[in-house]
């Protein structure tokens, strides 16, 4: 748009005072510095300075800008500041995954047979590395993580945004469906309980740190019973089968609504 036209009180032009340089800038005689009235014109500024209080509140502020422009801060926040939740099994946290670090640990496991049954990620470590990349560089809406119980890892987790998931095309899905993935990894681990025990905790911990988020989504397959049974137990209720293009799911679903009766 072109600028507008500087509003005009009077055609008449003010002669210039005979005593001042009708160019002021700075000539070769006085390179790079512009001459200095005199009188500074600052003798009724006051030299302000902002106390501790509020300048920390201005930080906030900036802080609270940056995430709200942040869109991974708009999708799932960063696990890594999520509490530990206290369990029956032990202290546990989710620890967003490291590829150099955690690489060779999570190819373990898909190449157990128990795990890559239904993960489908057994070889080199290649293959774990191409599957987590995509998440790891996306934007947000997707984040992999190990399961720490007791400061060892354990597990594998995947949290993500379902509405924004393919699998969103295949339920009724609601705005800040949150879904989770799981592997227990070590063999000790499975078929005591444990499962059960860091699934509610997992669902809790989404539900207490994503306020928005109304529902705990998950599409186990159908066929790995252990694993519906699990999602059963831990508060989650059985919605609907579902087809998805690798598997036939089970839809579970934990309400906020009913956290605290199931």
């Amino acid at each position: 748009m072109p600028p507008a036209d500087a509003p005009a009180e009077s055609d008449a032009v003010p002669p210039e005072p005979a005593d001042v340089d009708p160019d002021p800038r700075p000539g070769p005689r006085d390179p790079g510095t512009a001459a200095v009235p005199s009188g500074t014109g600052t003798e009724d500024t006051l030299d302000l300075k902002l106390t501790e209080e509020l300048l920390a509140l201005i930080g906030e502020d900036r802080s609270r800008a940056a995430a709200r422009r942040d869109p991974a801060a708009e999708l799932l926040g960063d696990p890594a500041t999520w509490p530990g939740a206290t369990t029956e099994a032990g202290v546990f946290h989710l620890v967003p995954v490291v590829l150099e670090r955690d690489l060779a640990v999570l190819s373990r496991w898909m190449n157990d047979p128990a795990v890559a049954a239904f993960w489908e990620l057994a070889g080199p470590e290649s293959v774990t590395a191409d599957h987590l990349r995509p998440q790891l560089e996306g934007d947000g809406r997707s984040i992999p993580c190990l399961g720490v119980l007791d400061g060892t890892p354990m597990s594998y987790w995947e949290i993500y945004r379902a509405d924004l998931d393919p699998l969103a095309r295949h339920y009724p899905a609601r705005l800040h469906d949150t879904g989770i993935h799981l592997l227990i990894g070590g063999v000790k681990n499975r078929g005591r309980g444990v499962g059960t025990t860091l699934l509610r905790a997992v669902a809790d911990l989404v539900l207490d740190n994503l306020p928005r988020c109304g529902r705990v989504v998950a599409e186990p397959d159908l066929r790995n019973t252990p694993s519906v049974s699990a999602f059963l137990s831990a508060g989650f209720r059985f919605s609907a089968e579902v087809d998805l293009p690798d598997k036939r799911a089970a839809l579970m679903i934990r309400d906020r609504t009913y956290r605290d009766h199931l």
